[in-house]
């Protein structure tokens, strides 16, 4: 019995909180759901981490759905690279049960709450189903599940802002997916095939062709707007900052890493480095764009008023630095790529749990708003300070890890002006972050009410473990890096 439930345990990812959605519909209260929700979330999360440990000691594991076997029939495929970003997706998930029931209570009615769990739980299902699914067209409509669920839940934010928010995101989001769909499509065109890996085998037949490369273009362009690269950014800041706190720090921590996860694996997996990065200029066009979502992220973030506006504008900065090792094509970038995939969504998260806690207190969110917290929410604001710190990569943080592992790529190349580029966007996530840091301190509170009281225990425990997890990847990055470091070995083909 034990054994043919391990047999079953990737599927079980999809499956669980896909057939949990309609069931906490059907219950129709808000503390049923979230019930449903928690338990989902953590048996994925376990279940993600038994996976992690099979793909660790004996290598990928290919699930075949329905006994076809690929490339005529679906097949769900777990790796280094994958496992890293569906332990992410499922351990951010089980901490946010934790911390969304006392969030969720304060800016959802309680009729509604039901839905919100509903919808989160098919949100979860579309991510995991992006990161284990080896069917090119399977990823898309796992993308449209995840993306359709989160612009009902950025819906459900309080403010009017936040249905205009989710309008921009839905039109956005259709392009986007529109455009990956597209440049399957001619993938499909040219080889037959759905399969990712079958793909691969017959793509360098027809690599030539302009079908090849206009696909190549359309799923680049498709999924980059799915993880919002600049310039195609422009619906994130409003999506994060009008969302209900929750989900600001479930989507800002998983969405944008899952798609970008899907971009690495169609550019290194299916066309291949030597041809997306070889024979045409990919590297050098997403070089300079991540660069620029570095220094323009940062910027823009240092003159948001509003605490959640500047942690998105922030994200955007931040998904630079993913792009930029990813762009370099070698073992080192790639590794710094994929550490910070890990790192950033883990610390926005955090980050994002601790602007929903000072939410909680004030019902407002201005860096106005905030002042003299520091003395009123300790443990929230110092849980706001560490991860601050991590973000901009001090030591002993999962941020240095990541950053440091960046440098190290770009000065193997020689590339000082990109090196220079990314302490320059350091230094400026020192003066955002720092503007915080500063009103939550050394400004005196808004009112003279004087009263130390912290948001729900929940809610700060939340923060708090994502807080240590990152400090801990600081003080102990080997089994990160090593995966890391594995699965950009398996992307350049020389191991898995």
């Amino acid at each position: 019995m034990i054994t043919q439930f391990l047999s079953q345990m990737p599927v079980l990812l999809v499956v669980l909180p896909l057939l949990a959605a309609p069931v906490c519909v059907i219950v129709h209260r808000a503390a049923p759901a979230w019930f449903i929700y928690a338990l989902i979330s953590w048996a994925c999360f376990a279940i993600a981490f038994l996976l992690f440990v099979q793909v660790r000691i004996g290598g990928p594991i290919s699930y075949i759905l329905g006994g076809w076997p690929p490339p005529f029939g679906i097949e769900l495929r777990l790796d280094a690279l994958n496992m890293l970003v569906v332990l992410l997706v499922t351990g951010i998930a089980a901490i946010a049960s934790i911390y969304a029931r006392a969030s969720i209570a304060a800016e959802i009615p309680r009729e509604r709450a039901y839905l919100f769990y509903a919808a989160l739980l098919l949100c979860l299902c579309g991510l995991l189903g992006i990161s284990i699914t080896g069917d090119a067209f399977n990823l898309f409509v796992f993308l449209e599940i995840s993306s359709l669920s989160s612009y009902s839940l950025i819906a459900m934010g309080a403010k009017r802002r936040a249905l205009l928010s989710a309008f921009q995101y839905l039109i956005m989001g259709t392009i986007g997916g529109t455009f990956l769909l597209i440049g399957i499509g001619f993938l499909y065109m040219m080889t037959g095939s759905l399969n990712m890996a079958d793909i691969a085998d017959r793509l360098p037949a027809v690599s030539d062709t302009r079908t090849v490369e206009a696909g190549l273009a359309f799923i680049v362009i498709g999924l980059s707007l799915k993880f919002a690269l600049f310039p195609l950014h422009i619906w994130l800041p409003n999506a994060y900052t009008y969302a209900p706190s929750a989900v600001s720090a479930f989507i800002a921590a998983t969405a944008t890493k899952v798609a970008v996860y899907a971009l690495i694996r169609f550019l290194f997996t299916v066309f291949g480095a030597a041809y997306a990065f070889g024979q045409l200029p990919l590297g050098e066009v997403l070089m300079v764009l991540a660069v620029v979502a570095m220094l323009s992220g940062s910027v823009a973030a240092i003159f948001q008023t509003d605490v959640k506006r500047l942690l998105a504008w922030s994200s955007v900065a931040q998904m630079g630095y993913i792009v930029l090792g990813l762009s370099m094509a070698s073992a080192t970038g790639l590794t710094a790529a994929l550490a910070h995939i890990v790192n950033h969504g883990i610390i926005k998260g955090a980050l994002f749990m601790a602007a929903g806690a000072l939410f909680w207190r004030m019902r407002a969110i201005s860096i106005n708003d905030v002042a003299g917290l520091g003395r009123r929410m300790p443990l929230t604001a110092a849980a706001f300070v560490v991860a601050g710190l991590a973000l901009i990569g001090v030591p002993a943080t999962g941020g240095f890890i990541s950053k440091w592992l960046l440098l190290e790529a770009v000065m193997e190349d020689a590339h000082y002006g990109l090196a220079a580029a990314i302490l320059v966007s350091s230094l400026l996530s020192v003066i955002y972050i720092g503007r915080v840091v500063e009103a939550l301190y050394f400004r005196d509170p808004a009112d003279n009410d004087g009263k130390t009281a912290e948001a729900p225990v929940s809610m700060v425990a939340a923060t708090w473990v994502l807080v240590g997890a990152s400090v801990a990847l600081g003080l102990y990055a080997s089994p990160l890096v090593e995966t890391a470091e594995r699965a950009a070995a398996g992307l350049l083909g020389s191991g898995a």
